[in-house]
């Protein structure tokens, strides 16, 4: 086996690019940077928060809640629609699953649905038929984390892994075209479902072959840089969780989300407490946000007969009136293709040169971007290295440095003992990003020629991309 490696490894004609912007289309797709923008220029959305969240006071639903309190007598998705449109939106997008694992459409995964509820009636069909009848495209939502399930940390099975990839496939085939696919309770502090638990590549394939130009968003990617796409094709922030998109220096295709109230699932003072300003949401939100590369999605939530209050519905015209959609959507400007493949050197054993302090090597593939090696400032040429513990494949690397203290520099790999070179670099950027020809190897390793004062790594990854 070693011996036809070697062979493979001679052969291999090794190349590095950075690609920016280039991406591979599955299947027929269309190129992923045309699908991005496309989704940029859509410009504003409506978040519908309607589950069985919307029957209780909490937003984090009791996962053993009965279906039987799921009863919207006066459901209809024709008002959401009319709603949106009036506002002068775009798409809608659904909360067709949400923490507590109750489904709104006829799945065959699980009972714990809507066709077990009093309402018996497919949510997600009536919601997209409405949308569609105004002309507006349809996106959903659909959360990870499952307690209901327990499909939590420390729990997960194959079956979890299983159920998510048919429920994902029920939600891709029978409801026609989905411009895209939000997804929540993955790799966040708060949910602890990692991209190895579920495996992000896995599930992003499996959405790319089903519908190959619907676009995979991860609410919580926030949580990695906000110069590279790392497990998501679009950039999200939550502005009720303190995620702040940057209007002055975002460069990535992005999305911002606010309640129109204060929370995302309705609640008994729904109808008589104030919605957000009109004003500010156009001026302070939608205009600016559309400028900065991003789409704006704000939340609606329907009442427990199924329909929006008159207060949201009013304020929803007030903000088509005021709104004028009359700027054009810059375009996007040049950028790496997103990370979706598992990171290979998270956690694994490290070495360097001399540190830092207390800023020793680990802290270069902890998974936390707010740690960092640091070199000694008395070494000249730094260098880190990390031992995959076996002879592993790969065909990307990426070097995340916050600090912009790494000028040039070599990437390696060890195999049967021989250091190779992969390539050399002087990207400025913050977060460097190298594709190349598959290899095999044991160890890898940045060799750092010069620098911006002291060398610092936040993350050092490795990567085995599926293209």
């Amino acid at each position: 086996m070693r011996k036809n490696v070697s062979i493979l490894l001679c052969l291999a004609f090794l190349c590095c690019l950075a690609v920016q912007g280039k991406t591979q289309p599955v299947n027929g797709a269309s190129d992923l940077r045309t699908l991005q923008q496309q989704f940029v220029d859509l410009k504003f959305g409506m978040f519908i928060h309607f589950n069985i969240p919307t029957f209780m006071s909490d937003d984090w639903a009791d996962p053993d809640a009965s279906p039987a309190i799921f009863n919207p007598v006066k459901l209809d998705c024709n008002q959401w629609a009319e709603a949106a449109k009036a506002a002068k939106m775009r798409y809608g997008c659904l909360t067709t699953k949400h923490h507590s694992g109750f489904c709104i459409w006829d799945t065959k995964t699980t009972g714990y649905n809507v066709m077990n509820s009093p309402l018996k009636r497919d949510v997600v069909k009536e919601y997209v038929e409405a949308f569609r009848k105004q002309g507006l495209k349809t996106m959903l939502y659909y959360s990870i984390l499952d307690t209901h399930h327990k499909l939590r940390p420390g729990f997960i099975m194959k079956e979890h892994i299983d159920m998510v990839k048919a429920q994902l496939t029920e939600l891709l085939t029978n409801y026609g075209e989905i411009t895209a696919i939000i997804i929540d309770g993955w790799d966040a502090p708060w949910s602890r479902i990692s991209y190895e638990d579920i495996p992000f590549q896995e599930i992003y394939r499996l959405i790319k072959r089903l519908q190959p130009d619907c676009l995979v968003m991860d609410l919580n990617a926030a949580k990695y840089p906000k110069d590279a796409l790392f497990y998501t094709d679009i950039k999200s922030y939550e502005q009720n969780a303190g995620q702040h998109i940057s209007k002055e220096s975002n460069q990535l295709p992005a999305l911002s989300c606010l309640p129109i109230n204060k929370s995302w699932f309705w609640k008994e003072e729904f109808p008589t407490s104030p919605v957000k300003d009109p004003t500010a949401i156009v001026k302070d939100n939608l205009e600016p946000f559309n400028q900065a590369y991003c789409n704006f999605i704000l939340n609606v939530a329907p009442n427990r007969d199924g329909l929006i209050d008159p207060n949201a519905v009013e304020g929803l015209k007030q903000i088509g009136a005021i709104w004028k959609d009359n700027a054009t959507v810059p375009g996007l400007p040049v950028y790496d293709a997103p990370i979706t493949a598992t990171n290979i050197a998270k956690h694994k054993p490290t070495n360097s040169s001399w540190s830092d302090d207390m800023w020793i090597m680990d802290f270069a593939n902890d998974d936390d971007f707010t740690t960092s090696w640091r070199s000694n400032k008395q070494v000249a040429k730094p260098w880190l290295e990390v031992d995959l513990d076996k002879c592993h494949s790969f065909n990307m690397i990426t070097i995340t440095d916050l600090q912009g203290s790494i000028k040039s520099y070599r990437l390696l790999y060890e195999t049967d003992g021989v250091w190779k070179e992969i390539c050399s670099g002087d990207k400025s950027d913050k977060v460097k990003v190298h594709r190349f020809d598959r290899l095999w190897g044991n160890k890898v390793k940045i060799e750092i020629d010069s620098t911006n004062g002291q060398a610092s790594i936040a993350e050092f990854g490795v990567y085995d991309e599926q293209r």
